[in-house]
């Protein structure tokens, strides 16, 4: 039963790779099942007339030039912060966590006006630092929220511990609580990372055509060619391939960061 369940749950995935490997005319022919029973159809033609368009490399690389940042900067201060709100004291330290779960419910559309708004008065509109900082403010108050959790459930003696051998607080956190903390952070940053990937809506709006990564790129080819189906299935599985590697790279850790908020 599972397996026929993770066979119907692939079944779009593998029909998208099968119409990424077949010519235009065999795709308004007939359906993809068909490479089964006449595997000549399969062809990289799509492929490399897709990666010869210097469109849709430049909006790979744009893709890459976001979403990394946005990940590890996403990361990093929010396991600096969560760190902060967890074990270190200072005036405020409860309303300002109150203050980042509240940034919670906000949701995206209603920051996208005031948000162009001031990057087009700080001159960042419709670069790749824009969407960057855009992705890292609203991924900053969940990341926030969940590493803060984690960390509060490390024991309180590893800390003194290290506290009594004469360890400061970076020390402590790069030493102590990050590589503990690292199922979470593994978790977090597959998260952020796919969000970011696979968003539209925000580079739509604060991207210009030079910084637009792959999936207005791809929205681009469907205004300008109608029903290409060719094209966009190739770059459709090239676009869904690289956030499948990362996911499966770091399986083990996200599953480890799952089962440990699970467990606490």
């Amino acid at each position: 039963m599972l397996l026929l369940v993770g066979l119907f749950w692939l079944l779009p995935t593998i029909g998208l790779l099968a119409s990424s490997l077949r010519g235009p005319i065999d795709i308004q022919q007939s359906g993809w099942w068909q490479v089964f029973t006449k595997p000549a159809q399969l062809t990289l033609h799509n492929y490399s007339n897709l990666l010869s368009n210097d469109t849709i490399t430049s909006s790979l690389l744009n893709t890459v030039l976001i979403t990394v940042p946005a990940t590890v900067l996403v990361v990093l201060i929010a396991s600096l912060a969560g760190y902060a709100f967890a074990w270190m004291e200072f005036p405020g330290r409860d309303w300002l966590f109150l203050a980042v779960i509240g940034l919670l419910v906000v949701p995206v559309q209603v920051a996208l006006i005031p948000v162009a708004q001031l990057f087009g008065r700080l001159g960042i509109f419709g670069s790749i630092t824009g969407v960057v900082l855009f992705h890292v403010a609203f991924g900053l108050p969940f990341a926030v929220f969940l590493l803060r959790n984690f960390f509060a459930e490390i024991p309180r003696e590893l800390l003194e511990a290290a506290r009594l051998d004469g360890a400061g607080e970076l020390r402590l956190f790069f030493t102590v609580v990050m590589p503990l903390g690292g199922p979470a952070i593994a978790s977090l940053g597959i998260f952020q990372f796919l969000w970011v990937w696979n968003d539209m809506l925000v580079a739509l709006i604060f991207a210009n055509a030079d910084a637009a990564p792959i999936t207005v790129a791809l929205q681009q080819q469907v205004r300008q060619f109608g029903n290409n189906i060719d094209v966009l299935a190739s770059g459709a599985f090239i676009s869904m391939i690289v956030p499948l590697v990362v996911f499966f790279a770091f399986q083990r850790q996200f599953v480890s960061g799952v089962m440990a908020g699970a467990v606490k």
